[in-house]
């Protein structure tokens, strides 16, 4: 495997560098996007249950203890408690546009991955036939032999890229769905503490 990674040249270098980075992403964020940290499901029920009782302050409490995004998009409208919904919501939307891009952090880097990494590997192919056609030049087209080291590199570089690009791709769009589907269930659950202040 070393052996093909050597005759892949310089630009298997930032090919790996690549595919190092966006697994180390991925790794990240699927840790970061789970829904027991972004949303935990008895932290809303309880804090609903708070707020139904008006205990507003215990319920201010609670949030403070937890380290969920749902937790401090929450806080931010119970502290603009007894105000109008107009503020209460705003607050809220103001929360929660910082929450969500906390959670789509570093998404795009792994997307640009995707894109990039079949190009390096077209950057390698270019270098391999400039190569091999260097080889032509010099010694002619008599032993074919010689215009294998070009021609491979060419190859390795193209199949790399590829390898790297499409599992990143994938994980892209999983990461990026799944960061929209948690932001847009966060917005229904703020939206509905909302509607309880409003009530109380």
């Amino acid at each position: 495997m070393y052996a093909i990674i050597l005759k892949g040249g310089w630009v298997m270098i930032p090919i790996a560098l690549c595919s190092v980075v966006g697994l180390a992403i991925f790794l990240e964020r699927l840790w970061s996007l789970r829904r027991s940290k972004v949303i935990p499901k008895d932290f809303l029920i309880e804090v609903e249950d708070l707020i139904r009782r008006e205990k507003i302050p215990e319920a201010i409490t609670r949030c403070r203890t937890d380290e969920s995004s749902m937790a401090n998009i929450i806080l931010a409208g119970i502290r603009h408690f007894g105000k109008r919904r107009e503020i209460v919501k705003e607050s809220i939307q103001e929360v929660g546009r910082k929450e969500a891009s906390v959670l789509e952090r570093y998404i795009n880097v792994i997307g640009t991955i995707a894109v990039i990494s079949p190009l390096l590997g077209l950057l390698g192919t270019v270098t391999g036939m400039i190569k091999a056609f260097e080889v032509i030049t010099v010694r002619g087209v008599g032993n074919p032999g010689d215009l294998a080291g070009g021609i491979s590199e060419a190859l390795i570089t193209t199949a790399a890229g590829l390898i790297v690009a499409i599992p990143t791709y994938v994980v892209y769009r999983y990461l990026a769905d799944k960061a929209d589907a948690l932001i847009m269930e966060m917005e229904e659950n703020s939206l509905r503490v909302a509607d309880l202040l409003k009530e109380r």
